[in-house]
């Protein structure tokens, strides 16, 4: 099934601020109000199936493409689970327009988005979610802020994600479906190749476990018509040498030893034998045998005999000459799932949870926050924590998601087991904030939201020793993961509970590629 999103929960909990003790939470009686969804009126704690319109944008170095799909979600008890998820419409593979010193072309771009939106016969008001993807150039921040603004009207529906080559291997991995068929304990191998990089993860257990980022792409080097090189990347000229450039014409054979060379080149990546100059990350190192191999990205679509348009680029000739190597070594190579759209799909699920726990947040202007994004690193909490291991694991996950900047606040997603005693709460309390240090140092609020019942007493052991002059939310009752992102509400003067949104990334079909294998 899909990975979920969009989720909102309501914590039915009073709040805890500048030094009260928490309270028992308020039942669902006691807080009256509904949760509305959108603007359609709609109380999702009175409906069986709710069906939402979601799009999906993915722009990038290359490409670029927008996906709407009708998502269907069902009660389960007081969640909703996606029970369908049905493609309404997939636009044309655009390549990204550019204007002058690597600045996208807004406009070219916008009047391509309109078009698409008129194909689909979808309005931008019936679309109920979304997801604004932005990888390679367009991450850039004047192209990211020029872009964002397009879509300035969806603000209050959409995700937008800024991913660098970190967030954007572990997206290409779920969307594959790489992770998916990892679940049942074999090593996959994700290779997604664009036109600019090629990036590699190894996914193991549902996780992923290594990766890195290749300087190997099917548009370092693209032509005209007339096979003219109308366009040059660094890496490209390294590969094609001296004696030619833009202007010249690139001969078959010239083609064919320059995809050959881009394809040793990930093999090299995959074997942990690529010198730095062509790595964006660090070093692979595969250990165990790889069972089997999954590519996406667009060059996936020769390599999987789905394309059937030529793009001026070597992206045809990258794909046979990998395929060949590839299937030397005798790993089996899974099919993928959706190909060149695999990043994303969209935000689409949405699940009602009543909580029944304690909430912390000092002081009440801090709220609300809208749009943060969530990491949920891996933490053991044994009986007694250590400050470091806390605040390595959460400095890890920062730079994982390419968050370790701190331009913008985040939240911490923690599950809590075990004593809430005094020196547990110190020590996690102390590791938190050292992991968190570089959101901190920017003056955005220390926000922490437990699956268990934590949150209030977290926050107050906090603000009541010193540990930070930050603001402070800190809610529990709530799980969250990786690929998150939570608005915090203001609130409610009745009751002093806030109202909590998940919203989450949605991946094509997660846990098919295994299906599609046994059914190959």
């Amino acid at each position: 099934m899909a990975k979920s999103a969009w989720s909102l929960r309501a914590t039915k909990s009073p709040m805890t601020s500048s030094g009260q003790m928490p309270v028992k939470a308020a039942t669902n009686e006691e807080i009256g109000g509904r949760i509305f969804f959108s603007g359609a009126e709609r109380s999702l704690v009175e409906e069986d199936e709710i069906r939402l319109t979601s799009v999906g944008v993915d722009i990038g170095s290359s490409t670029s493409h927008l996906m709407f799909s009708r998502i269907t979600l069902e009660r389960l008890d007081t969640r909703y689970v996606v029970s369908d998820r049905e493609v309404l419409f997939a636009s044309d593979i655009f390549l990204t327009p550019y204007a002058v010193n690597d600045e996208i072309d807004t406009d070219v771009l916008a009047a391509f988005i309109e078009e698409a939106y008129k194909a689909s016969g979808i309005r931008r008001e019936d679309v109920d979610t979304g997801a604004l993807i932005l990888t390679g150039v367009a991450v850039r921040r004047r192209n990211a802020r020029a872009i964002g603004e397009l879509f300035a009207s969806e603000a209050g529906k959409f995700v937008a994600v800024s991913a660098g080559d970190h967030l954007e291997t572990i997206m290409a991995a779920h969307g594959s479906g790489a992770v998916a068929a990892s679940e049942t304990g074999r090593s996959i191998l994700n290779i997604d190749i664009g036109g600019g990089t090629t990036k590699l993860a190894l996914c193991k257990a549902g996780e992923v476990v290594d990766l890195t980022a290749v300087e190997a792409g099917a548009r370092l080097v693209a032509t005209d018509d007339a096979g003219v090189i109308n366009r040059l990347e660094r890496f490209g000229a390294l590969a094609l040498g001296e004696g030619i450039g833009l202007g010249d014409v690139l001969s078959e054979a010239r083609k064919s030893a320059l995809a050959d060379q881009l394809a040793e080149r990930i093999c090299a990546a995959i074997d942990g034998t690529l010198t730095a100059e062509f790595r964006r990350l660090g070093q692979m190192d595969i250990k165990a045998p790889i069972d089997g191999i999954v590519v996406s990205g667009g060059v996936s679509e020769y390599f999987y005999d789905k394309a059937g348009e030529d793009f001026g680029d070597i992206g045809s000739e990258l794909a046979k000459a990998l395929r060949q190597r590839l299937e030397a070594r005798g790993v089996p190579i899974l099919p993928h799932l959706d190909g060149i759209r695999a990043t994303v799909v969209g935000a689409s699920q949405y699940t009602v949870q009543v909580s029944g726990s304690t909430i912390f947040f000092d002081p009440a202007a801090t709220l609300p926050m809208r749009n943060i994004p969530v990491i949920a690193p891996p933490m053991d909490l044994p009986e007694t924590i250590v400050v470091d291991d806390v605040a390595a694991a959460v400095a890890g996950h920062l730079d994982l998601y390419n968050l370790g900047t701190g331009d913008q606040p985040v939240a911490l997603a923690l599950h809590w087991t075990g004593s809430a005693s005094f020196h547990r709460l110190d020590a996690l309390a102390r590791g938190l904030i050292a992991g968190l240090a570089p959101i901190l140092a920017q003056g955005h609020p220390l926000a922490i939201v437990a699956d268990g019942d934590i949150g209030g007493l977290l926050g107050l052991h906090v603000r009541e020793n010193d540990l930070t002059a930050n603001p402070i939310v800190s809610i529990d009752g709530i799980e969250l993961s990786d690929f998150d992102f939570v608005d915090i509400g203001e609130v409610l003067s009745a009751t002093g509970s806030v109202p909590v949104v998940v919203k989450s990334l949605v991946f094509p079909g997660e846990g098919a590629a295994g299906k599609q294998e046994d059914a190959a």
